[in-house]
This record gives C-alpha cells, sequence and structure tokens, in this order.
C-alpha cells in the first residue's frame, strides 16, 4: 500500500512516499480504508523529534522502520478483530489512531467513532485530535461556565478554531485573538469580539476575562496575568515554545494560582461522540486551510512547518473524500 514514512528528524525533507505492507487488525483493532487525514501539531513534533521524549515512542535514535506519519483519520471500516463488537466493514467512522497518512490504518475501537452524516471524510479527519484539546482544555481543565468571558490566543490555528466554537458552545462571551488575514473567518466561527495581535495588545487593555487558551505562547506568563479577572486561569497549550515553556508552566503552577498546567489531551470515545454531537448540532465546524493528496503530504509538512496554517491542513488519501 502506499504510505508516507518517517526515516529521521529533523525538516519535511525526513519524510517519504513509499510501498509497505498492509498493516493486519489485531483482536481489539479496526482496519481503516482511508479516505482522509490531517495533521496536527504533535505530527509537527515527531518530525522534529522535538521534544526529546517523543523520540521514545516514534523511535530512537531514528524512527522505527516504516514508522507512518499521521494520527487523524476518517475512512470506510475494512476490516475488524474478533473483539471488536462496535464496528463492521464498510462503516464510515473518524477517530485517532497512529499511522494515517497510508491506505490502510489500524485504530483501536475505543478510539473511533461513526463518521458525522453531514460531514465529507476531509472534513471528519480535521476533527480528532485539535478538536478534542479544544474541548478537554475548555470544558475538563478550564471547567468554563455560561457567560464567562473566554479569550482564545491563536483563535485561527487547528486548535484555535475549534476552540472559538466550542467556547460558544459552553455559552462563554468568546474573544479570538489572530492576523489581520484571519479576523474575518474568526468572526464568522463564532467569536463575539476579534483582537488583531498586529494593531492591538491584548495583554495591555482594558478587559479582563476568566480564561485565557494560549496557542501560540507570544507573551510571557506575567502578561497573561494582568489581564485575567479575580479567579481567572491561563491554560498553556503551546508545545510549539519548546520544553521551557512547558517547564516554567508547571513550576509556576505549583506556586500560581493563576497558572494551569500543561496538558495533553486523551483520545477517548465518549469525547469522539460529544464532539460529533456537536457537528450534527451544528455548533461545530472544522475549518480546513489546505488539501493535498497523499503523494505531496512532504509539501503538507512544509506549510506546516511554516507556523500559519488557517484552521486544518488536510490529506486527502482516496478518492470520494
Amino acid at each position: 500500500m502506499k504510505a508516507v514514512v518517517q526515516v529521521g528528524y529533523g525538516s519535511a525533507d525526513v519524510l517519504e512516499s513509499g510501498e509497505i505492507g498492509r498493516p493486519v487488525a489485531g483482536d481489539d483493532d479496526v482496519l481503516v480504508r482511508v479516505h482522509a487525514a490531517s495533521l496536527a501539531a504533535g505530527d509537527y513534533f515527531g518530525m522534529r523529534g522535538k521534544p526529546f521524549p517523543i523520540r521514545m515512542v516514534i523511535g530512537f535514535p531514528k524512527p522505527k522502520k516504516d514508522y507512518v506519519v499521521g494520527a487523524d483519520l476518517a475512512g470506510v471500516v475494512a476490516a475488524v478483530g474478533r473483539n471488536v463488537t462496535r464496528f463492521k466493514p464498510g462503516d464510515e467512522v473518524f477517530g485517532e489512531c497512529s499511522r494515517a497518512c497510508a491506505d490502510y490504518a489500524c485504530a483501536r475501537e475505543d478510539r473511533l467513532v461513526r463518521k458525522p452524516h453531514d460531514l465529507t471524510f476531509e472534513q471528519a479527519a480535521a476533527v480528532p485530535t485539535s478538536a478534542l484539546t479544544a474541548l478537554q482544555a475548555l470544558r475538563d481543565h478550564g471547567k468554563v461556565q455560561p457567560w464567562q468571558k473566554v479569550l482564545i490566543n491563536g483563535a485561527s490555528g487547528g486548535v484555535g478554531t475549534f476552540a472559538v466554537q466550542i467556547a460558544k458552545a459552553l455559552g462563554a462571551d468568546v474573544t479570538g485573538v489572530c492576523s489581520t488575514a484571519n479576523v474575518d473567518m474568526v468572526r464568522s466561527i463564532g467569536a463575539d469580539h476579534v483582537i488583531d495581535y498586529t494593531k492591538e495588545d491584548f495583554t495591555r487593555g482594558a478587559a479582563r476575562y476568566d480564561l485565557i487558551l494560549d496557542n501560540v505562547a507570544s507573551h510571557s506568563f506575567a502578561a497573561y496575568r494582568r489581564v485575567l479577572a479575580p479567579g481567572g486561569r491561563l491554560l498553556p497549550s503551546s508545545g510549539h515554545a519548546g520544553m521551557g515553556y512547558v517547564v516554567k508552566a508547571f513550576l509556576l503552577s505549583l506556586f500560581v494560582r493563576q497558572q494551569g498546567r500543561p496538558f495533553i489531551s486523551a483520545p477517548n470515545q465518549a469525547d469522539l461522540i460529544t464532539l460529533k454531537e456537536m457537528v450534527e448540532a451544528g455548533r461545530v465546524t472544522p475549518v480546513i486551510d489546505r488539501r493535498y493528496p497523499l503523494s505531496e503530504t512532504v509539501e503538507a509538512f512544509r506549510y506546516l512547518d511554516q507556523g500559519h496554517a488557517r484552521g486544518k491542513v488536510v490529506i486527502v488519501v482516496a478518492d470520494g473524500a
């Protein structure tokens, strides 16, 4: 089967398109004929091999043989393991797995759900990791309540576009921060207020927020705290800033009440079902920046590496996506 494999760590040049063997579903697995995959921050970190602990998963000193990139997919069930009861061949599904940028991928049964009926495969593939991160950040870590004031820093990115919509679905008053080119888009997905960071520094404004979700690490933690309401909370969600950012956020969380701890989203079927229901209710819609065929996945990573993706970057694997 066709697949995109990683042969080292560094720039997108460590990725290669090639032919490898088709995976076989284990007893608890679902084999999916992939129609579309999407790229997330974890894929970027994996390509770079930073932060270093990620190599313990991908392989050290270099990636494991035939390591296929990609963790989000949508497609059609091709086969199921003997313990699988929720799905059957022919079902349209989406969710998280490993080795998504390939013709076929295996996923655990509990990391897939039925594809929302009103989404294309491409749209469904854009949902899992980024939307789960936004949902768990706002609902579980931020404990957002109706009418609270929430600011999403980096509102036009993969996590940010979902965070704006999910915060609105939770009843919050939402402010999105983005560049000039993305102001209209962020407003169109539900933000009550949009701040163009090229014209205004929100950390020096008069508004106060109950929660700040920081996706881009563009200010110091002290600057963020200046615009938090009493009892407000800062949630760091930017691994792009490196381990120093993560470590500092963790240490501050031990002593500063307003400082939230860094977190990693936990893939699970219950939250995927919640997202599916939000999509089908019209409360969440994936924003797709660019689509690339599987053969151009390297170019997709090069674009992602520029750091200006607007919403999600999707890899189209099979016809009909």
